[in-house]
């Protein structure tokens, strides 16, 4: 399998919550004392251009986020090994069922069911390593409806990559092909359907090295969010 066909092969998407000190306090969550992993399937993904379906009764927010993608198999892998993992990266949004998510919070449940419909991990095309010169010093910005909500830059993280692959891979090996969603910036807030999405990964020149835009529609059917 080629790394770069990740979207179609790979196996897991590990997501980190709170990797940016500004996303936190704008949640009113703690700065984590070591990495936040959660999953989420690899059917929510969303190739660029597409419908993301906000499933009905559901507050839908959107987390623009820097994609890793790991390029082979690995277990307790070295912090100072760690960058011979990475095969390339992509430019995704977390999208979060907010109103569904702080339910499951205020209950000490998982978040599964917030993160995990269909469609709600829109994801750019692959981008090789080789384009990027510094992974921690990249610019992420999403639009909607032409409006910038969000300009980040990933020298911000908490955690670094290297120190997010070391964590995930003494819980769980990590393939060639999953994805690592290394957390959003401040800035999230809600999409409505009919809003139009657009989001872009640049390097410290200036140069642009992915984009991603998509479409927010109501969900027909299916899972229905009713709030107690």
């Amino acid at each position: 399998m080629a790394a770069a066909a990740f979207v179609q092969q790979g196996k897991k998407i590990v997501a980190i919550g709170r990797n940016y000190g500004e996303h936190a306090k704008e949640l009113n969550n703690a700065v984590p004392k070591e990495p936040i992993i959660f999953l989420k399937p690899t059917t929510s993904y969303l190739p660029s251009g597409g419908n993301m379906e906000i499933p009905q009764g559901v507050l839908a927010h959107y987390e623009v986020e820097l994609g890793v993608v790991v390029g082979k198999r690995g277990r307790d892998v070295p912090e100072s090994e760690a960058e011979s993992y990475v095969a390339g990266y992509a430019l995704a949004v977390d999208m979060t069922a907010r109103n569904l998510q702080e339910e499951l919070k205020s209950k000490r449940l998982p978040w599964t069911t917030a993160k995990g419909f269909d469609t709600f991990t829109p994801i750019s095309s692959y981008v090789p390593k080789e384009s990027v010169a510094d992974a921690a010093n990249l610019g992420l910005t999403l639009k909607i409806n032409g409006a910038v909500k969000q300009d980040g830059n990933t020298k911000d993280m908490l955690f670094s990559i290297p120190r997010l692959i070391h964590h995930i891979s003494t819980i769980m090996t990590l393939e060639e092909g999953d994805l690592i969603l290394t957390g959003t910036p401040s800035g999230v807030g809600p999409v409505l359907p009919g809003d139009k999405v657009e989001c872009a990964l640049t390097d410290s020149t200036g140069k642009q090295l992915a984009t991603l835009h998509f479409n927010a529609v109501q969900r027909a059917g299916g899972y229905h969010y009713k709030p107690e």
